[in-house]
């Protein structure tokens, strides 16, 4: 329903009463900052009730307000250029507690990963890393840094793991030879990298399986995926939310090395010799 909603207002705007009329047409005017309105605040802009608005999203099929506003989130999370985005969280963020409303946003964006999370779908993706011929990570911009740890642990876990980075000559010099047999996990969210696209577009051309980790089923990531995990990442003004993202990362981590059983033993103990031999890590003073 999410990318159909401003449709369905306006095939109902006939049926609506006056203060949901009121509704319709502001959010049909004003979807970029409708989305990250609570029910009161956009009652209080239209000068309606909040019940008003309430009942609005429930006759629009929804099951509360909340389902509503999500969907319109979801239809515009693409779109929204930064400065779009630090316009449309002035509200939400405007209060003097910043860092308490970012940590339950982020808490909530776990929360509600928690509730659709699909065990066999993740069983799936950890089935087809461990038994790749070789992985290929994709990740690019804020999702860099998402594929580059994901790159520094699987690099411990496995010796077929290629970290995929964008430069001069796009992505396919490091990729070119991907074919069957091989793995290209992609970290993927809005704004969707269009070079990453392409590039999952390429591989899946030679015959690779396509995994994703992104933010829903609609998104172009997850469409070519045979496997892919959704989260929440909740956009933050211009910065995204990377909280749920990084923990399905830390468990896909621990389900691939707990998979690989006594090979990453074995590993981490030969490990620990080289680290302890050249003193890599070093020890806390005594006071």
């Amino acid at each position: 329903m999410a990318k159909n909603i401003l449709h369905t207002i306006e095939k109902n705007m006939i049926s609506f009463s006056k203060g949901q009329k009121l509704i319709a047409r502001y959010i049909l005017d004003n979807y970029d900052k409708a989305a990250f309105m609570t029910a009161s605040r956009l009652g209080k802009t239209v000068q309606v009730s909040e019940s008003t608005v309430v009942r609005f999203a429930t006759q629009l099929g929804y099951d509360g307000y909340p389902s509503m506003q999500r969907a319109l989130q979801e239809m515009i999370r693409g779109k929204l250029t930064s400065i779009q985005r630090i316009q449309a969280s002035d509200g939400v963020l405007g209060g003097s507690d910043l860092v308490t409303t970012v940590l339950h946003r982020d808490m909530e964006r776990i929360r509600m990963t928690i509730d659709q999370a699909d065990a066999s779908e993740f069983e799936r993706t950890v089935d087809a890393l461990v038994g790749a011929k070789r992985i290929y990570i994709v990740g690019f911009r804020s999702s860099s840094f998402l594929g580059g740890y994901l790159n520094f642990y699987f690099r411990l876990i496995f010796d077929n793991v290629t970290f995929v980075q964008s430069g001069a000559a796009g992505t396919f010099d490091q990729i070119f030879r991907v074919g069957p047999g091989d793995v290209v996990f992609a970290i993927c969210f809005p704004r969707y990298s269009e070079l990453a696209i392409k590039t999952l577009r390429f591989a899946k051309e030679r015959g690779a399986t396509i995994l994703g980790l992104t933010d829903s089923e609609m998104s172009p990531v997850a469409r070519m995926s045979e496997s892919a995990l959704l989260v929440h990442n909740e956009m933050i003004s211009f910065v995204d939310s990377l909280a749920a993202p990084m923990s399905m990362l830390n468990a896909l981590i621990l389900a691939a090395a707990r998979k690989k059983g006594t090979d990453v033993s074995a590993s981490f103990t030969e490990l620990e010799h080289i680290w302890e031999r050249f003193s890599i890590f070093g020890q806390a003073e005594d006071e």
